[in-house]
């Protein structure tokens, strides 16, 4: 990933963390709680790709996992957005530009869906229980209307912000300047070429006005002898 990915990334976790832990935690909802830092993944990965999608969702579970007030087994929601990551970068438009709201709701459904799955099947494994007791259905339709709630107001702005941090216009122009350079590598071979040659003609044209004068010269002095 390049350095500018990676920044915004980082940025765009840290708030998605503050503003999930400080706010949205606090909101007291029925049922499961709005995941910003899911929607993030989401829309990072849309233009990142499954690669990418699948590195900011490892690094932003991960640090879910360690900000408390966290109350279970490190390495569990980096995980689930591990693979939402991957995931959901398998489905990168060209790009990264949705031509249909319908494609990112979609996979912010199944993504909510999915992640609340996975999140309690990985506890189910390591002996956490409690979706049992809060019920999974409750927490299935609450986080799928809580995130598609929260969709519009996140994802296409993450998105754009992403694909305009992803254009370096550094890059562009020593890929312009390259491609210049290429160019005027080109034109330089020419205008060698084209010099060498002409250097060669004004050598011979040389030689031969030289000698032209010097016959002018030769048939006036003679002229002159004569007279």
């Amino acid at each position: 990933m390049r350095i500018n990915r990676i920044l915004l990334s980082a940025a765009l976790v840290v708030i998605a963390l503050v503003l999930q832990v400080s706010v949205l935690a606090r909101l007291h909802l029925p049922g499961a709680v709005p995941d910003l830092m899911l929607l993030v993944v989401l829309a990072l990965a849309f233009v990142y790709g499954h690669v990418g999608g699948a590195l900011i969702g490892f690094g932003a579970g991960l640090l879910t996992d360690l900000a408390p007030p966290a109350d279970h087994a490190a390495g569990r929601y980096a995980l689930v957005l591990c693979v939402v990551g991957y995931l959901a970068g398998l489905v990168r438009p060209e790009k990264g530009q949705m031509r249909s709201a319908l494609v990112p709701m979609f996979a912010v459904v199944c993504a909510a869906l999915g992640s609340t799955l996975l999140y309690a099947g990985v506890g189910s494994l390591v002996g956490d229980t409690a979706a049992r007791h809060v019920g999974l259905g409750g927490l299935l339709f609450t986080s799928a209307v809580y995130d598609l709630l929260l969709a519009p107001f996140t994802v296409p702005w993450i998105m754009a912000l992403a694909r305009k941090a992803d254009k370096d216009p550094l890059a562009e122009s020593q890929k312009g300047g390259s491609g210049l350079g290429a160019g005027a590598d080109v034109a330089a071979g020419w205008i060698g070429s084209g010099t060498g040659l002409r250097i060669g003609g004004q050598r011979g044209g040389l030689r031969v006005r030289a000698a032209r004068n010097r016959a002018a010269k030769a048939g006036r002095i003679k002229g002159v002898k004569r007279l």
